[in-house]
């Protein structure tokens, strides 16, 4: 079954059939070609991967983030980043990553955040003289720490799939993401100061208190969500219902810049992503079944552990495989598909799940960056004239950097679980 799965997934994805649906007829066809098994067991599946009470959050987060972009806070976090960094030599890339940054703490989605703070930033900065390579590139990069800083949609998966809590993986992920925004900046600097770009407007105490005034009710979303899950005033699922209702009243009432009419786009647009993604989960259960009762993990587990023979050469022979998968799956079902199969060999090593899960994040984040997949590059491309092989060849150096920041994080377990108090 395994050896039909792997052969019929391959086919279909050559033939640019959508990932979910690639999935889940090659794993009926895997199932139809044992023989000894009813033909319904792939439908059961799929249902059984969707039947999870935390899987609930997904949509809840989609359609608050998408609330919020409509409700004008993608605006009100740029103008606060430009209040801390603009005047800085490539100010208006620092501002690009901060507000990235603030943005992922709302959206919990790289495409949404690399569209949100992108379309108002890419027309900025190439009217400021730079590199439209460079200027999409970043936007690409920043992008991916939508998917780091919580609340995080794959931190959930992770979590169903590992049995870890999903409120230590929120925080667990704040401080690499910081990590790999502030060494985005740097490199962003160093850049700017090779290639003469110059800061923005001066900033003062006056300007960022006033624009801190202006963006601090979307700022308290993220902080409401993580202090009502880490006191446990509130689960996972609850806090993305709770998001929904403060982006409403704070988009409606408070900013005021959404309109009866965004209702519709808004619904529909969160609607159909969740679709997405949930169909890709699900799909991603029938795969796991047949490699589970192939008893495909543990033969894997057991090639790894020949070549593993310490927790430093296990990671690094994972961060290997996970930057492989993550350049043709989507992250969601490369989560679903791989926890499984890797999570006896972290056993054996005594490695931290919550560490892990940040680690893995982080890995499969790159995947959003590197072709054939590349979802972010394909987003950032829609926002200028450039080819995709341009984009691709822009992104490159800054690919370098979040590499380097996945390693520390792999070998620094510290970094991922100082706030947890490990």
């Amino acid at each position: 079954m395994s050896l039909v799965l792997a052969i019929t997934l391959i086919i279909f994805l050559l033939l640019s059939v959508p990932l979910a649906i690639s999935i889940a007829f090659s794993g009926i066809l895997a199932i139809l070609y044992a023989g000894d098994l009813p033909t319904f067991v792939g439908v059961q599946r799929l249902f059984t991967g969707l039947d999870s009470f935390p899987l609930m959050a997904i949509p809840f987060f989609l359609l608050a983030g998408k609330i919020m972009e409509k409700g004008g806070i993608s605006r009100r976090l740029i103008d606060l980043a430009a209040s801390v960094v603009g005047s800085t030599t490539g100010g208006l890339a620092m501002i690009a990553i901060l507000a990235c940054m603030f943005f992922a703490a709302i959206s919990g989605s790289a495409p949404a955040t690399v569209v949100a703070i992108g379309s108002i930033m890419v027309p900025a900065m190439l009217r400021a003289g730079y590199d439209k390579g460079f200027t999409i590139a970043l936007m690409a990069v920043a992008g991916t720490i939508g998917v780091m800083i919580p609340p995080s949609i794959p931190f959930i998966l992770y979590g169903i799939a590992a049995s870890t809590s999903i409120g230590d993986l929120f925080i667990a992920g704040i401080l690499p993401g910081i990590l790999v925004g502030v060494s985005l900046m740097v490199y962003s600097y160093f850049i700017a100061k090779a290639r003469g770009y110059k800061g923005g407007e001066p900033t003062s105490l006056k300007r960022f208190l006033t624009s801190l005034k202006s963006s601090i009710w979307g700022i308290l979303m993220p902080v409401i969500i993580l202090g009502g899950i880490y006191s446990g005033a509130f689960t996972p699922t609850e806090s993305g219902a709770i998001a929904c209702v403060y982006g409403l009243i704070i988009s409606y009432f408070v900013y005021r810049d959404a309109k009866l009419s965004d209702l519709k786009p808004i619904f529909v647009e969160s609607g159909a992503t969740s679709a997405m993604v949930l169909l890709i989960v699900g799909a991603a259960n029938i795969m796991s079944w047949i490699l589970s009762t192939e008893q495909i993990p543990m033969l894997i587990s057991g090639v790894i552990s020949d070549f593993a023979s310490s927790s430093v050469i296990l990671m690094l022979v994972i961060n290997l495989l996970l930057l492989f998968v993550g350049t043709f799956l989507e992250l969601g079902a490369a989560i679903i598909i791989l926890v499984p199969i890797l999570l006896p060999l972290l056993g054996q090593f005594d490695i931290n799940l919550v560490h892990f899960g940040v680690m893995m994040v982080v890995n499969l984040a790159i995947g959003l960056l590197t072709p054939p997949l590349g979802v972010n590059l394909f987003v950032a491309k829609s926002l200028s004239d450039l080819s995709f092989n341009h984009v691709v060849r822009a992104v490159i150096p800054f690919l370098a950097v979040v590499i380097l920041n996945l390693f520390m994080i792999a070998y620094i377990p510290q970094i991922s679980l100082l706030l947890l108090g490990d």
